[in-house]
């Protein structure tokens, strides 16, 4: 079938579906074509980039009869940056766009039947809601000469695109990233070529708080050493006074793990605060944090009602982080406890207890597989286990070990449909029957998609 088409070959296409990373989908001659930046009931003029023995890929050149569901995006970046895929679809096609993923990924990769899924719940904000970044950098050369830059790479590629203002970033994040980049230029610091190991910086991370306008910015670096470092980030809470927190994170290893395992506080206080309901969280340069604090909010509410606990019951969350769903649960549970691998995050997390006065609350660091079993040895019962591991998904050690507490409720928190329905296979082996799921959409005009999901265990 490749060789009906051959790169270079410009055709015409209508798009009758969207792929799990946004892409519209149309098919020439029975061979299935990916084209960014299309919409479902598009006809489009594209031209091929890519064969693969069972599809295609294509750019697209012209839309030729829009699809009622395509609007102009919003970005003048829209269709370069990688960073949205959706921005030309209309949100409430997003969203059902969205339940269609998690509904397809449960019959195809978990096999498990009929599930009842529900509508996406929609974020309250659709533009400034994201709260942190990763900003790759990049030497680059134009009429200003050889200069740093960051921004986002284009889909599939490691071709940069320079954002400036991003339509879906906090507006202290974009101008905590330009001061940040403008004196990393005048401190005459390069960027890492992994390609042939010189210059030093990575990435820019760069973090805010919705509730308390507290800014923290993060370089990521190839070694210790990075010369202007502190006159930098003097300068930096100067121009920017809302940045509480200057860290260097070191990250030595030819990866695409952004993060390495060192990080140091260059200024400030070396965290900074955040709210979600109630409560106020502390939140240092490598802990997580939900992007959308107003659809966290819904999520955690989400995951309290359907662990369904009361003031005699015991929780275990797995994956517990800073303990933003940990509070919640506690407000209705007797004992919550919670699992934990990284060390600052635990540390976060009994502060922040601490800080908001709940004290049913236990924080525990070590992974599933090897706390969970010394759990159940203890004869410890819980009413419910809540689990929001990464995107990779829950290993089989660990949930073997969530098997084997025997709770008869499990609430999975995912960010990634494929790997939950991998993971909701795996514990229906295990006696656990899926009865719900709910889609929301923390992450508007991208293809992301998180869902929170109940279990209960067979009788």
């Amino acid at each position: 079938m490749a060789g009906l088409l051959r790169p270079g070959q410009e055709i015409e296409l209508a798009i009758s579906g969207l792929a799990a990373g946004g892409d519209g989908i149309g098919r020439h001659c029975g061979m299935a074509v990916f084209v960014a930046g299309t919409a479902p009931g598009d006809r489009v003029r594209a031209i091929i980039t890519r064969t693969h023995r069972q599809y295609a890929q294509a750019r697209l050149l012209e839309v030729l009869i829009p699809a009622p569901s395509r609007v102009p995006p919003r970005c003048r970046l829209a269709g370069r940056c990688g960073g949205c895929q959706l921005q030309h679809i209309h949100y409430e096609s997003q969203l059902e766009f969205k339940r269609q993923l998690v509904v397809d990924a449960l019959a195809r990769i978990g096999k498990l039947g009929e599930v009842p899924v529900d509508s996406c719940r929609p974020a309250p904000e659709l533009w400034g809601y994201r709260n942190k970044a990763q900003f790759p950098t990049t030497m680059v050369r134009d009429g200003r000469g050889r200069r740093l830059a960051a921004g986002i790479y284009e889909a599939g590629t490691h071709n940069l695109v320079e954002v400036g203002e991003c339509a879906i970033q906090h507006p202290l994040n974009s101008q905590a990233l330009a001061a940040t980049v403008d004196l990393a230029r005048r401190h005459g610091i390069e960027a890492y070529d992994e390609d042939t190991g010189a210059g030093s910086l990575r990435h820019i991370l760069v973090r805010s708080a919705a509730a308390t306008g507290e800014v923290m910015v993060v370089l990521v670096t190839r070694e210790s050493q990075l010369p202007g470092v502190r006159s930098l980030a003097r300068s930096l809470r100067e121009q920017v006074p809302e940045v509480v927190t200057v860290a260097q994170n070191v990250n030595p290893r030819r990866t695409n793990v952004i993060l390495g395992p060192h990080t140091r506080i260059v200024a400030g206080r070396g965290y900074l605060t955040d709210r979600l309901g109630p409560h106020r969280f502390r939140i240092s340069p490598g802990s997580f944090f939900q992007v959308n604090p107003g659809q966290a909010e819904v999520l955690c509410q989400l995951a309290a009602d359907r662990a369904a606990a009361g003031p005699g019951d015991t929780v275990i969350e797995v994956y517990a982080g800073i303990g933003t769903i940990t509070l919640c649960l506690a407000e209705r549970a007797g004992l919550v406890l919670g699992v934990e691998s990284h060390a600052p995050a635990v540390e976060d997390a009994r502060r922040n207890a601490a800080a908001n006065r709940v004290t049913n609350v236990r924080f525990v660091r070590g992974e599933a597989e090897a706390v969970l079993p010394g759990l159940v040895r203890s004869g410890l019962t819980a009413r419910a286990v809540v689990l929001d591991p990464p995107r990779r998904g829950c290993a089989p050690p660990a949930l073997e070990a969530i098997a084997g507490l025997g709770s008869p409720r499990v609430v999975y928190v995912s960010c990634n449909p494929a790997t939950l329905a991998r993971d909701l296979a795996f514990l229906a082996g295990r006696g656990y029957r899926t009865e719900e799921v709910i889609p929301l959409d923390m992450f508007p005009m991208t293809a992301h998609v998180e869902a929170v999901a109940l279990l209960v265990r067979s009788a």
